[in-house]
């Protein structure tokens, strides 16, 4: 059985990234992209559905562990009766090929070593064929080769399928092992040098580290934050991916599992903010750039979320040969939200571009072209109902966030003009921006409960509501500001954690069944918000519980279930991290984009 999600550690290539357990077992990876087919999936079944276990003999979790200073290798260290040993576990940046390294390291006494790899190509589905060749043994099944190097003696088991075997590892002593992949129709790739890429993997994330210009309190944190966003980057695209994973659950047990290895455009203006906010200007413009390439073509065919290469079709389908994390099932692979409506899209498009221009990142012709081209669909779709940024498998409604941001959108048009000096019809956008504007406070605002509602309506609230002053909608001093944030942390908190929203208001708003833990990234913004509304006191214990909240490794997934006091839904999230970062980031004196923009001509 997979460990739980907080015992596990990621390790990545900057295409494709790994969970290894506390006992040594790697029970996720996808080859050779972050969205292909895993070849291990133990995480959502058994070993017999791929893993590679590399501990002692005697098994058990390891002692202690780290990542080796400010990087993505991974240190894990057990205590035996016989004597202490360390596995280093590293993906060095894509060369040639997809490799995972692993180097046994004698500490003390002589420890008796156990490896067993389990390859099952495609979620575990298929068992490759093993063979023996120039010392190596290769598992092929259809397009998928995998090739692993070792001295140590492994031999395959033809009963099992697999590729084991015991050794002794003493002080000082190194055994190296190298898993390399490579398309089945290509030559073996080129096997690297175990040391060597163990230095040349912590010199680049020695090198990428020693870029990051925060300098507040709570320096370990954003570090680790933004190296787990680093490992959840394509270097190839500059796309980031919302996750590791798939399928982990929302409610242990439950059908909220959902398949988070794809690039959602909601995430593009708080991750502009984290990469822009801590010096990383380079991954900040990678990022403005592959949303310009996904987002590019008709307007009204904006998707919510692509591919890492900015593919825009990912179908739903359901792994059944999968028992699901904890017997959480459906297995899901591709996302079936891709194809909803979601209106605050384009807005957070217009809204990360806008940013990137108050960054200084160079603009271009074509940018703005397609900023006009995306305001001109928002200017006849505004006002239709959609499903929200959180996906809601129920009914289209009018939902408050959505509006606010096509308000946003429009007022960074307008702000293109006045401060940039863009050409438009900023009258008409000045006077689109204050009909949107006028429209949420008349029909979004309840003033008997003063707060906005969750959708033109409605009896709930929504954490994403948070964000009407972050956005600069309106001021954090506004009464109907101060009176949403304290009902949406009066309504949606669990143990002074937010959940999103409440499933079951409003006769059920999402269409699903079941319930979700306390999500991460909606109690960043609740930190946020009390900051924003002179609560630094309270943002403070807030943000600190929230960091409490990460396993040893400084790893938050998407969502904390406060009865079990566990972490939930995909992991490493980068919602959450990016969460982290900025709160971070305001706690520590650096103010929201919007608050140096102009008042965007906020209304009544």
């Amino acid at each position: 059985m997979a460990g739980s999600i907080e015992d596990y550690g990621l390790i990545g290539d900057l295409q494709t990234a790994a969970l290894v357990g506390r006992d040594g077992s790697i029970d996720w990876l996808c080859l050779p992209r972050f969205d292909s087919p895993a070849c291990f999936a133990a995480l959502l079944d058994t070993e017999q559905a791929g893993r590679w276990l590399l501990g002692p003999v005697s098994g058990g979790n390891c002692t202690r562990r780290r990542y080796r200073g400010d990087s993505l290798i991974l240190e894990s260290e057990w205590e035996t009766p016989d004597g202490t040993v360390r596995v280093i576990d590293l993906m060095p940046p894509r060369g040639q090929a997809a490799d995972v390294v692993r180097i046994v390291e004698g500490v003390s006494g002589r420890v008796r070593m156990r490896t067993d790899l389990v390859l099952r190509f495609d979620y575990g589905s298929i068992a490759p064929w093993v063979r023996t060749m120039d010392g190596e043994h290769g598992a092929i099944a259809g397009p998928d080769a995998v090739w692993l190097a070792t001295p140590a003696p492994v031999e395959r088991r033809r009963d099992l399928r697999c590729i084991g075997g015991e050794f002794e590892v003493g002080a000082g002593e190194r055994v190296p092992f190298v898993l390399t992949y490579a398309a089945s129709h290509q030559p073996r790739p080129h096997r690297v040098d175990p040391g060597q890429a163990l230095r040349d993997t912590e010199t680049f994330w020695a090198d990428w580290m020693d870029r990051c210009t925060y300098d507040g309190r709570w320096g370990e944190a954003v570090r680790r934050s933004l190296l787990l966003l680093k490992g959840l980057t394509d270097a190839r695209t500059g796309g980031i991916v919302a996750a590791a994973t798939t399928s982990l659950p929302e409610q242990v047990g439950g059908p909220r599992n959902w398949d988070y290895r794809f690039c959602w455009l909601r995430d593009a203006t708080f991750t502009l903010q984290a990469l822009l906010g801590t010096g990383y200007h380079s991954e900040a413009r990678a990022w403005r750039d592959w949303l310009l390439r996904a987002v590019a073509g008709d307007p009204a065919d904006l998707r919510i979320m692509y591919s890492i290469d900015g593919g825009r079709r990912i179908p739903e389908y359901e792994v059944p040969w999968l028992s699901g994390y904890e017997g959480s099932s459906p297995v899901r692979v591709g996302n079936a939200a891709s194809d909803q409506f979601q209106l605050d899209v384009w807005g957070e498009v217009l809204d990360g571009l806008h940013l990137a221009r108050l960054a200084g990142l160079q603009a271009t012709d074509d940018a703005w072209e397609v900023q006009r081209e995306l305001l001109d669909f928002l200017e006849g779709a505004w006002d239709r109902p959609d499903n929200s940024l959180w996906e809601v498998r129920g009914p289209q409604r009018p939902f408050v966030h959505s509006k606010v941001m096509a308000w946003a959108g429009v007022d960074r048009a307008v702000q293109a003009v006045e401060r940039f000096g863009l050409e438009g019809p900023v009258e008409k956008w000045r006077a689109l921006r204050q009909e949107i504007h006028d429209d949420v406070c008349a029909k979004g605002y309840d003033a008997d409960r003063r707060t906005f509602t969750q959708f033109y309506g409605s009896k709930g609230v929504d954490a994403a509501l948070l964000l009407i002053p972050q956005v600069g909608f309106l001021d954090w001093g506004d009464e109907r500001v101060i009176g949403t944030v304290e009902a949406v942390q009066r309504e949606l908190s669990q143990d002074g954690f937010l959940l999103r929203y409440r499933p079951d208001a409003d006769g059920g708003v999402d269409g699903l069944p079941g319930a979700e833990g306390s999500f991460l990234a909606c109690s960043f913004w609740l930190a946020d918000a009390l900051t924003g509304i002179q609560r630094r006191d309270e943002a403070e214990r807030l943000f600190e519980r929230l960091l409490g909240l990460r396993n040893d490794l400084g790893i938050l997934s998407e969502e904390y279930d406060v009865t079990a006091g566990r972490l939930v839904g995909n992991t490493p999230q980068a919602f959450s991290h990016v969460g982290l970062v900025n709160v971070a980031r305001h706690l520590s004196g650096s103010k929201p984009a919007h608050e140096t923009a102009g008042d965007g001509g906020k209304g009544g």
